[in-house]
């Protein structure tokens, strides 16, 4: 049953980020909102990551990398380059938001691999149950 709670939590997720990254697009931007949204999604991402960690062992599962099947360690690979990623559209995201527009690209960049990371994992999701 966690798992269902789990795998519903994640494409919510992937689907926030993708409203997210909806609104810097097009002709009607709204920045305030990409900006809150894509907080609420990376926290809620951490926090899952967390959920799993205290109902599952996740952690002391995944250290096992010699023990696992190669797709239980592409996922947490995922996972974990996707959670790095985070900290660093967190810190070019402040800094943007701060006026320093030469971020913009760097930004953007760090969004799409973040964000396609994060598909993958939900994918990898699938197929590690």
């Amino acid at each position: 049953m966690s798992a269902v709670i789990f795998q519903t939590q994640s494409v919510l997720i992937v689907a926030l980020m993708l409203y997210g990254v909806s609104k810097v697009l097009g002709k009607r931007k709204n920045r305030f909102q990409h900006i809150r949204t894509m907080k609420l999604a990376m926290i809620w991402d951490i926090l899952l990551i967390l959920q799993i960690e205290l109902t599952r062992g996740a952690i002391a599962k995944a250290s096992k990398a010699m023990e696992n099947t190669a797709i239980l360690n592409i996922h947490v690979s995922l996972a974990v380059a996707t959670v790095l990623l985070y900290i660093f559209i967190y810190s070019s995201g402040k800094k943007l938001d701060s006026g320093d527009e030469s971020k913009r690209g760097k930004h953007k960049v760090l969004g799409l691999c973040a964000l396609t990371t994060r598909i993958a994992t939900l994918i990898t999701s699938f197929l590690v149950l």
